[in-house]
């Protein structure tokens, strides 16, 4: 792996919703929470999808609107393809691309920036 950081902003996702608790609350949260960042005029370089969260950016997700509009912005959306596969929904990835957990990881390590809702 690379040494150093790479002065990004990188976004983590590993779970469908934010929060705790109530599932309810944490879907509408997290739909918020992705909708903000798409509106916002800061960067994001990367959002890391990983865990039950591979299903956001899949066919059916409510969250595909706000995911391509940042991806019209140039941020770069890395799902996990064993995540893709464990779940059935490899054929049914809608934005970004498929990864694997070597980027994932060297992704996080060179991030100068990591938020994980």
């Amino acid at each position: 792996m690379a040494q150093g950081k790479t002065n990004e902003t990188v976004v983590v996702l590993s779970s469908a919703q934010m929060g705790g608790n109530s599932a309810e609350l944490g879907d509408i949260l997290m739909k918020s929470f992705v909708y903000t960042l798409a509106e916002s005029d800061r960067r994001i370089d990367k959002i890391l999808v990983y865990n039950e969260a591979a299903a956001l950016t899949c066919e059916g997700s409510q969250l595909l609107e706000d995911f391509q509009k940042l991806e019209s912005k140039g941020t770069k959306i890395l799902t996990c393809g064993t995540c893709l596969n464990f779940f059935g929904l490899k054929e049914k990835l809608a934005v970004g691309e498929v990864s694997n957990m070597y980027t994932i990881a060297e992704t996080m390590l060179e991030a100068t920036h990591l938020i994980r809702p």
